[in-house]
């Protein structure tokens, strides 16, 4: 009974961030110490008090001392409205990667491993980013030769975020061709 207390605070705070994930970061910022902040200090109480009642070595009693050893970080979001609550975007940002670490193994060197790495990287980035990963390093290819790379803002204009990266390498719509 009492863990299902816990994941009803979580549950308030997700339905507050679903209420709030249209806003300005700056708004979001507001209303999440307006809204959040008072849930984050009822869920710390209860926390505290239930410490108190639980076995320390049980699953729930070692759940409430990860918690709490996690507050800071939990509270996090409340600082910036371009935080999320969770980290779900880059868990699944990094599950590709986990899944074909074990082809990394055939790397044969650390500078293999380091290039795979960096490889991965872009292309991750290029995907959230809604690029085409096959098309923006093929542009890279193509213009990376004949650029500076000493120049940062030569580079700024080749990075994923670029507003000036041609059509071509960004990604269509679903069903469009």
């Amino acid at each position: 009974m009492a863990a299902k207390e816990g994941l009803a605070y979580c549950n308030r705070l997700f339905a507050i961030e679903r209420d709030l994930k249209d806003l300005t970061p700056e708004e979001r910022y507001r209303r999440r110490l307006e809204l959040s902040r008072p849930v984050l200090d009822e869920f710390l109480a209860w926390l505290v008090e239930q410490k108190e009642h639980a076995l320390p070595k049980s699953a729930f009693g070692q759940a409430i001392q990860y918690c709490l050893g996690q507050w800071g970080k939990l509270e996090a979001f409340l600082k910036d409205g371009q935080l999320e609550i969770d980290n779900n975007w880059s868990e699944r940002s990094i599950k590709p990667f986990v899944i074909g670490r074990k082809n990394w193994l055939f790397a044969n060197t650390p500078k293999g491993a380091k290039a795979s790495a960096r490889e991965y990287s872009i292309v991750e980035t290029a995907k959230e980013n809604g690029l085409n990963p096959y098309e923006y390093l093929r542009y890279l290819f193509e213009r990376l030769p004949n650029v500076d790379i000493n120049d940062a803002s030569v580079l700024d204009r080749l990075l994923p975020w670029s507003p000036e990266l041609p059509e071509s390498v960004r990604r269509r719509p679903s069903g469009g061709t």
